[in-house]
Formats: structure tokens, sequence, C-alpha cells
């Protein structure tokens, strides 16, 4: 009972002490965050990521499906109902390996495009300064 007493004074507390600050400040930080969101280099980033999600969205899915298909068939395959089931707990081992794999490749590929993404962008070359004269003309 005391915890819960505890509990309810304590988050009294903070409502009143956050309040104080409160929608101004909530205000300037959204503000600051939404110029940052809106910046071209950021919003290239972000379309960036979601072209790659969407490509990358679809590879586990799809073998989950094609594994249930595939445990599907060889459990309503011909055979004694054992052979049907070590058929079909077979074919799951499978199935389970293609979705590791599956998942392993996107996690691959996520690293990859994370580590090209860390790099930073390479300068482009400038032309080289024309070179002084440091010989005296004696």
């Amino acid at each position: 009972m005391k915890g819960k007493i505890g509990l309810v004074v304590g988050l009294g507390v903070g409502y009143v002490l956050g309040t104080r600050a409160g929608r101004e400040r909530y205000d300037q930080i959204k503000t600051q965050w939404l110029k940052v969101w809106n910046l071209d280099p950021v919003q290239a980033q972000v379309s960036k990521v979601k072209g790659f999600a969407k490509e990358q969205a679809a590879a586990v899915p799809q073998a989950l499906w094609k594994g249930a298909v595939k445990v599907v068939k060889a459990a309503s395959a011909d055979g004694t109902p054992g052979q049907r089931v070590d058929a079909a707990v077979a074919t799951a081992k499978d199935a389970i390996d293609d979705v590791k794999d599956a998942a392993e490749d996107t996690l691959d590929a996520v690293e990859k495009k994370a580590k090209e993404a860390s790099k930073p962008a390479a300068k482009p070359a400038s032309k080289p300064a024309a070179k002084k004269s440091t010989q005296s003309g004696s």
C-alpha cells in the first residue's frame, strides 16, 4: 500500500514540475526537431531507407510462405501417417533453414547499407593550386 501511495505522489510531483516548463518548451523542441527533419540531406536519407526497407521487407515473409506451402504438401502426400509426419518434419526443418538464411541475408544487407551510410561522403577532387616559385632571381 505504501508503494502505491508513493507512486501516486511521485507521479503527481513529476506532473506538476514537468508542466512548469510546459507547453512552451515542448513547442520549442518540436520546432527545432522539425527544422532538422525537413532538411534536404535528412529527407534524402529517409527516402533511401524507405526504398531499402521496401526491397528487404518481403524476403523473410516470402521464405516463411514457401516453407509453409512445402510443409503442407509434405503432410498431404501419399504414404502412411507416420511417413507423412516424418516428411512434414523434415520439410519444416529445411524451411526453417531457408527462413534463417533469408533473415541472415537481410541482416547482412542492412549492415552493408549501414556501413555505406556511415562512411563520409567522398569530396570532389579539386584542381591543384598553381605552384608559386620559391626561387629568387639573383
